[in-house]
This record gives structure tokens, sequence and C-alpha cells, in this order.
């Protein structure tokens, strides 16, 4: 039995890149000091997300892939295995909001988020691709909060082999008819939905991770979370943030969720009826 300890972290960062930096790792340190072998920051973790969801004009500060940035978060990470979001620029000076996974030994995978709610397209562009890739505590799938919302987004990394799909979010509570509570959000409802239905459908292990506070006109609702792939969750912060810790057999769990009934083997896709485009 090879038991992997995983985590999701619930915390706000903010434009301040070193005290973004410091927040990590003093998260990754702890993660480390409880065996975690794979860790999950939220959407944003390196810079902050966008102030409001209209098309901010400054944005978040734009990293390259192979930047000192980057390179940083590899080097915090060492022998874990680190997932975080940060705003991604490319030598045509396209913008993009990305996930990074890396370890020690440099980037893992890479994805730009491809699904924009709201004006988020006046400050980033759109990824067009899930795919799954291959790291040392198992194969990994990644994406970016709204991405949830659509089914395909992670039947496409479940059938791409991703036995561990992350999700990295900025998720806000609604922004008309709010609660004060947000424990009772409707926003909230919604991403705690998505994160069980998709863990369910595509029978994987989940990991949520979200941004918690305040930023600009948006208030997030923390609630990481670890979900097994029958949908139950494992570990969850609430919204004032902390870090969801769960341990277990990821290959025991999914060879026993998916015995009796296979999601993904029971497909009939000869039956559905062809995706429509435009």
């Amino acid at each position: 039995m090879t038991t992997l300890t995983l985590a999701a972290v619930a915390a706000p960062f903010d434009r301040d890149l070193e005290a973004d930096f410091g927040r990590i790792e003093q998260l990754v340190e702890k993660a480390r000091a409880d065996g975690v072998g794979l860790l999950a920051l939220p959407e944003a973790a390196l810079g902050g997300y966008l102030a409001d969801l209209d098309g901010e004009a400054e944005g978040p500060p734009a990293l390259t892939l192979d930047g000192p940035e980057i390179g940083r978060l590899a080097a915090i990470a060492q022998e874990m295995v680190v997932v975080a979001g940060y705003c991604e620029v490319t030598p045509d000076g396209t913008r993009y909001n990305s996930a990074v996974c890396v370890t020690g030994d440099g980037v893992l995978g890479n994805h730009r988020k491809v699904h924009q709610p709201l004006a988020e397209d006046a400050s980033y562009g759109a990824g067009d691709q899930f795919v799954a890739f291959d790291t040392p505590v198992g194969r990994l799938g990644t994406m970016i909060c709204y991405d949830k919302a659509f089914p395909e987004s992670a039947r496409a990394l479940a059938l791409d082999g991703a036995e561990i799909i992350v999700c990295v979010s900025a998720w806000p509570g609604s922004r008309t008819n709010p609660s004060n509570d947000l424990t009772r959000d409707r926003w909230k409802r919604r991403f705690d939905l998505f994160d069980q239905a998709r863990a369910l459908e595509n029978q994987v292990v989940w990991l949520s991770a979200n941004q918690t506070g305040t930023f600009g006109s948006l208030r997030f609702v923390g609630s990481a979370k670890i979900v097994d792939p029958g949908g139950d969750v494992l570990s969850d912060t609430g919204v004032a943030g902390g870090v969801a810790v769960a341990s277990l057999d990821v290959g025991q769990t999914l060879e026993t969720a998916r015995r009796a009934m296979g999601n993904l083997r029971d497909r009939r896709p000869e039956a559905y009826p062809p995706v429509v485009t435009g």
C-alpha cells in the first residue's frame, strides 16, 4: 500500500509577490512537516487575481513560464509536487490565466484557463486544451476555476488518464443578492456542487484550492477541499480558510471506486450526439 498525503489551500494572495512567496514558503514548510506529497495553491497565488470581474486594466504581474518566479516556486517545492496559479505572458505579449505544476526538478505541466467568466477575456487570452501529465505522485490534470463548470473539462482529463484532478480557483461569492453569511452563499453552493459532481462522475480524486478574504470588489468563498472518487468530501477548510489535508492510496481508492460501476469504462460514445460547435 502506497499512501499519498494531499493538501489543498484556502488563503489570500495579492499583488505583493514577495508577500505571496513568503506565504507559500510557510504553507510548503508546514505541508512538508505533515508529509504532504501534493499541494494545491489557489488561482493567482503569484500576484493575485483581478480586482473585479468587469475588466481590470492593470491586472496581476505577468510572469514567463521559464522565468525566475516559477523557478523560485520550484525551488521552494523541492521534492513536493505543487500546483499554483499565476498570470503567464508569452513572447508575443499574450497573457493567460495559468496554473503551473512544479517540483524541485522544474515544470511538470502548465494549464491555461479555457473558460472565461464575465469580462475576464478583457484581461487574458483563452487556453484551448485539457491535457493530463505524469508526476511523481501519479498522473495529474489541472484546471482553473470556471473550467470546472463544464463537465467536458474534467472528462477530457479523466479520459487522458488523470487519476487526480487539481482545480485552482479565485471563486467569489455571489455578486447579486449576496448573503452576509458566506456559508449560505449561492455561489459557494455551486462551487461545492461542482467539486463533488466532477469527482463522482469521473471517479477521480479531486483537489480544490481557492482564495479567501477580499480583493478589490470580490469576496472569495474559500472552501478548499479534497473529494474522493465517490463524491465524498474527505477534508474541507470552510470559508475562513486553512488547509484541507487527507491521506489515501490513490491507486487502491480508484480501483475500489471503479470496480462495480466504472463511469469511464461504461461510456457509450456511439450513443451520444456529436458536440455542437458554434
